[in-house]
């Protein structure tokens, strides 16, 4: 057995790179992630043992927006270390305009489960969260997803 030790990074293959790189350059600076690579066609973040990268889609999808019930990514969700966090990224999210799918909320994922879910410009979900404690690892905890997966 080998145990992981987190995520190292995620990259995202984007259409609409002007309205995408924006966007994800003011989000991943305001996640306190130093940008470590800009190119023409890709950026690249790291910060909280983790590292993000955005990449300009091939030129063949480049008008299409992300579907998040085909195969592959259904959505990113990065972990904040308490709730009134996730309320930030929300007032954050809120004066960039961005598209917010639901405000801070409860959920029933995991005991004490609390949320953001909003959108990038072509429709890529992203969530944020905080859940206390041990999680879904505590003792009698059960994973319980709720509403509609899609």
């Amino acid at each position: 057995m080998v145990e992981i030790n987190g995520i190292a990074h995620v990259i995202l293959s984007v259409s609409n790179w002007e309205a995408c790189r924006g966007f994800y350059e003011k989000l991943l600076s305001f996640f306190g992630m130093t940008r470590t690579f800009d190119g023409e066609d890709m950026v690249y973040f790291v910060g909280g043992r983790t590292a993000i990268g955005i990449g300009k889609c091939a030129p063949a999808y480049e008008h299409e927006r992300f579907i998040q019930t085909r195969p592959g990514l259904h959505h990113v969700c990065l972990r904040v270390r308490d709730e009134q966090a996730v309320r930030d990224v929300h007032d954050f999210l809120v004066s960039i305009k961005a598209t917010i799918v639901h405000g801070p909320e409860e959920g029933t994922w995991a005991p004490g489960y609390y949320s953001v879910l909003f959108e990038d410009p072509i429709g890529t979900r992203i969530e944020v969260n905080h859940v206390p404690g041990q999680g879904l690892l505590a003792p009698g905890a059960a994973f319980n997803p709720s509403g509609d997966y899609r």
